[in-house]
């Protein structure tokens, strides 16, 4: 499924089905805005549709014209969530010439993503508790995408032929995530604010080791041949 028709599934009423009109898009869109905040400010237990719908400026009423439950809301969060990051490394990534281009542009996209929506640490974690489907929804829609580029571009030369594609594309997603904790959710500014980017120096670290972890060993081989030559 396409990101533009994952888009029209959750543009839908989760209660009736049926698609959404414009305002009725907008409003859904204001209590998914609201519920990121209150999932990751309180966690899921703590959180509440009251909290949701204040925090959304919407009547208590309304919210079961969209979600019929804390959890369906919660569940729709993550798909969310998951479709606007993986839209940010698409966006990022297009034009991009080589896989290794590719690859720091759709990290940048991450990582550009992740800072301004940090959440999305504590709502994935959450979910293995929560809704362990969504879990693997979250981390398997990430994959699915990452390993058919990673084997394209085996075909085409560009990284190791000796990778398996799809560990790859685990390792370097996880790699990524952890990376974000690090320097997006643990460190702080001097106001107690998050930082609104990833240190310069930390992406370009996890892009050499990225760049040799994945260049195409017959490429450098030929590479130093004719240096020596």
């Amino acid at each position: 499924m396409s990101l533009q028709d994952e888009q029209a599934v959750l543009n839908v009423s989760s209660v009736t089905g049926r698609p959404l009109t414009k305002r009725g898009e907008a409003t859904r869109r204001r209590l998914l805005e609201a519920a990121e905040h209150v999932f990751a400010d309180q966690g899921y237990h703590e959180a509440s549709i009251v909290k949701i719908t204040e925090r959304a400026g919407i009547g208590l009423g309304t919210f079961y014209l969209y979600f019929d439950s804390k959890q369906t809301i919660f569940e729709s969060l993550v798909v969310d969530l998951n479709q606007r990051v993986r839209h940010s490394m698409a966006e990022a990534m297009a034009g991009a010439s080589s896989r290794l281009e590719a690859e720091r542009a759709g990290f940048a996209g991450f990582f550009r993503f992740t800072a301004q929506h940090p959440a999305l640490y504590r709502v994935v974690r959450e979910a293995e508790f929560v809704s362990p489907d969504m879990l693997k929804l979250h981390y398997t829609r990430i994959v699915e995408g990452y390993e058919a580029g990673l084997r394209l571009a085996q075909q085409e030369g560009e990284i190791d032929e000796a990778l398996d594609p799809e560990v790859a594309a685990w390792a370097l997603m996880g790699m990524g995530e952890l990376i974000g904790m690090r320097y997006l959710l643990w460190d702080r500014t001097a106001d107690g604010s998050a930082p609104a980017a990833l240190p310069d120096e930390a992406f370009d670290a996890l892009m050499h080791f990225i760049d040799n972890a994945l260049s195409s060993r017959t490429n450098a081989r030929t590479t130093k041949e004719g240096d020596e030559s």
